[in-house]
């Protein structure tokens, strides 16, 4: 309470009212009002609204907003007259907001103590790929989230989804379904580095009446810059690692007789491995003309269609023509080579035919510009 006192005197022969004192004058100023939101005892806060903390005839002095032993960071305005939370609250969670204001007419305390909403439906992160304990995977590897549930609020997931790496390289999400959304760089990732993804999510709304429940986050290993080029008029596979050619392989491609059995031309990635793959000739039964159904040694897959790197002991036909079902296949020592040391995401470039790999055929992302890319954000 500040106390302002003003006295005066004067004299004056013949004015008894001169030699008694003026009376005390006295005024007091209020003190700040602060006002919190949600109010206390609240029930059924949406975790994706703010906590905002105000004050009117003084400036703020301390916010506190907390959850048990859990501190949430906010920001003062410049005047210090408003005060919002950062990011957004975990779902089915009390929290406590307490705040200290000073102005002239003295200190000021409000508290106010509140509950999120618990969620009619829980959104979660069902899968992140590439995510294999001391995997490395290669330049050219997406990183493919899969949500539990369909995202109507993609723009708002989108924003909880955050990608940083040691050498950072422009990227963009894309969503290629409502539970499913891919990142891509616009060039390859430099090699030899550590990626990290987030994902922000709990307390996001992705749908009516659902919120994401739980924070993920996963670090990726990005191993050797490992692109091999096919050239199937040419019958040769060239590997580099780090820009150094490490093997050099005569191939045979695929037969182009029907167009599933033409090898793909454009930028494939490998996917899996396995040793042996079975393979049945599509759409085809046992008795039809090239129905076939074998087991293949070292086998490297590129693409959804059935198309692998694998062994395949026909040397007559390999580095001279093509005779496969549409896969490359290579001597049997190089295919394994290959096999042993592929790492998902390596980039396979594919010359020579006239049947175009499809963006949305496995890893085929690469065949997609990335401007055309990027308008497959939410963002």
């Amino acid at each position: 309470m500040a106390v302002a006192v003003t006295l005066t005197a004067s004299c004056s022969a013949g004015d008894p009212a001169a030699t008694t004192p003026a009376a005390s004058e006295e005024t007091t100023s209020p003190a700040p009002t602060i006002k919190i939101s949600p109010a206390e005892g609240a029930t059924k806060v949406r975790p994706d609204k703010r906590v905002v903390v105000t004050a009117a005839g003084g400036a703020l002095q301390e916010v506190t907003l907390t959850a048990g032993d859990e501190e949430i960071e906010g920001r003062f305005d410049e005047g210090k007259t408003r005060w919002v939370s950062s990011g957004t609250l975990q779902p089915s969670t009390e929290y406590t907001v307490n705040a200290t204001a000073e102005g002239t007419g003295g200190p000021a305390q409000a508290t106010s103590a509140f509950t999120t909403l618990k969620p009619a439906r829980q959104l979660t992160i069902a899968d992140v790929t590439p995510n294999v304990k001391g995997e490395e995977v290669g330049v050219g590897a997406p990183i493919i989230v899969t949500f539990s549930q369909p995202v109507a609020e993609k723009a708002a997931v989108e924003k909880a989804l955050h990608v940083e790496a040691e050498k950072p390289v422009k990227g963009a999400w894309r969503w290629i379904g409502d539970n499913q959304a891919i990142y891509r760089t616009e060039k390859y990732w430099p090699a030899h580095q550590k990626v990290t993804f987030t994902a922000d999510l709990a307390g996001v709304r992705a749908a009516k009446d659902m919120y994401g429940v739980k924070d993920t986050k996963t670090v990726i290993t990005i191993g050797a810059k490992q692109i091999s080029t096919v050239d199937t008029r040419k019958h040769t596979m060239i590997v580099k690692r780090d820009g150094k050619t490490v093997q050099r392989m005569l191939i045979s491609a695929g037969k182009a007789n029907t167009r599933e059995y033409t090898t793909t031309s454009g930028v494939h990635l490998t996917m899996e491995r396995a040793n042996p793959v079975r393979m049945i000739s599509p759409g085809r039964k046992k008795g039809d003309p090239e129905y076939y159904d074998e087991l293949i040694d070292h086998a490297v897959r590129i693409s959804n269609s059935g198309e692998y790197v694998h062994a395949k002991n026909n040397v007559w036909a390999q580095g001279r023509q093509n005779v496969s079902h549409g896969c490359i296949n290579a001597r049997p020592d190089q295919a394994k080579w290959f096999y042993e040391n592929y790492q998902r995401g390596d980039v396979v470039i594919i010359t020579g035919t006239d049947r175009e790999l499809e963006w949305n055929n496995g890893w085929g992302f690469w065949q997609m510009s990335f401007k055309q890319w990027a308008k497959g954000s939410a963002l």
